[in-house]
């Protein structure tokens, strides 16, 4: 819509360039907002989001008046033929939201510096929406990760072998949400080395990526969480290095540690060990009844961990969890992806229907 606004310009009558810069720079803004408030819109189903990126889709519609219009000059625009690589395809749903909120900042910031030659009430304008985008971002991006949280189902927690990668992506393939990078032995440089291919190949699959124990390895890599032990960092401290967007998961084997990570504000915790494991040597196992106090007791989403593969998964789920954490079951199946595919079935079977999955011997050989 054009705008009432008569702008009270510093400019020469004949000096056309700045107009065609902030109309440009308006028209980035404006679609960049509509691409985000769509997220929120049908993504998130979020009427507060909502609104506020229409409101300030809105308010910088109403400064794109027809004087800058009639600057545009699109057949003879060289920045029309450029592109770039990245610009071709996107990964992620993640990094379409990031992209198009560093399409917006950066436009913003172009709008309130040439502003300041067009209208004062302009760029103070565009710098108020301009804050308001960072606060949006640090929202939105977290709560992304967090939706994504609550969807996630399967939960990878790697153990150390050569094939790693190889066995990462093959589970990856197989449908698993979530992916625990889990290391205690190699030296850093390799764990950072191996991190850092271990969330691409995770981002690439739409899966959560995180670190365990380590918070300094998930800041270099820009991991999205960490989860912690009983004796590592406290939440707090994790939550103040980490900020608010990423994701903090604590292990839990009893109700007494359950009720201390949701008040040290977990994003959600681990269950158990079910079964005797060898990756937690000399934890007693907490069994199902520890499962079945979590189904009624814990607010946050909570994983079933240790021992649980696919001749004992439907115990697992019949005690009431609906997710499931596993190392060995995929780790060191002669098919990862087939195996992954089995959980992924099998929780998601579970939580549509309610109810506990077939015997894995009524699903055929599972490899």
């Amino acid at each position: 819509m054009d705008s009432p606004i008569r702008p009270h310009t510093h400019l020469r009558p004949g000096d056309q360039v700045v107009y065609r810069i902030l109309d440009a720079n308006l028209d980035r803004s404006r679609e960049a907002l509509r691409i985000i408030e769509e997220w929120c819109r049908f993504g998130l189903n979020h009427p507060g989001y909502t609104d506020q990126l229409k409101h300030l889709r809105q308010t910088l519609g109403q400064w794109h008046s027809a004087d800058l219009r009639l600057a545009r000059d699109t057949p003879n625009d060289p920045g029309t033929q450029i592109t770039h690589p990245q610009e071709v395809a996107r990964p992620n749903l993640q990094a379409v939201l990031q992209a198009n909120f560093c399409r917006l900042q950066e436009s913003l910031r172009v709008l309130e510096e040439y502003g300041k030659l067009y209208q004062t009430e302009f760029a103070l304008a565009c710098k108020a929406v301009r804050y308001q985008v960072y606060t949006l971002e640090s929202q939105l991006l977290g709560s992304y990760r967090h939706q994504r949280l609550h969807q996630a189902l399967t939960y990878l927690v790697t153990s150390p072998q050569d094939n790693l990668l190889a066995v990462v992506e093959a589970a990856l393939q197989g449908g698993i949400a979530m992916v625990q990078y889990r290391d205690k032995r190699s030296e850093d440089c390799l764990r950072l080395e191996l991190a850092q291919q271990l969330k691409q190949l995770c981002h690439h699959y739409q899966a959560l990526f995180l670190v365990n124990d380590r918070v300094d390895l998930a800041l270099a890599v820009e991991a999205d969480g960490v989860h912690l032990g009983q004796t590592d960092l406290p939440i707090a401290v994790a939550r103040q290095l980490l900020g608010s967007q990423r994701i903090i998961g604590r292990s839990t084997t009893n109700p007494e540690e359950m009720e201390r990570a949701l008040e040290e504000g977990a994003d959600y915790i681990g269950v158990g060990p079910v079964y005797s494991t060898p990756t937690k040597p000399g934890k007693a196992a907490a069994g199902l009844e520890y499962l079945r106090y979590a189904s009624s007791h814990a607010p946050v989403p909570w994983f079933a961990i240790g021992g649980i593969d696919v001749d004992n998964l439907g115990q697992v789920l019949a005690a009431g969890a609906q997710r499931v954490a596993v190392v060995r079951a995929v780790m060191a199946a002669a098919n990862p992806t087939l195996i992954a595919q089995y959980f992924v079935t099998q929780t998601d079977y579970s939580q549509r229907f309610h109810r506990s999955p077939g015997l894995p011997g009524e699903q055929g050989d599972q490899g």
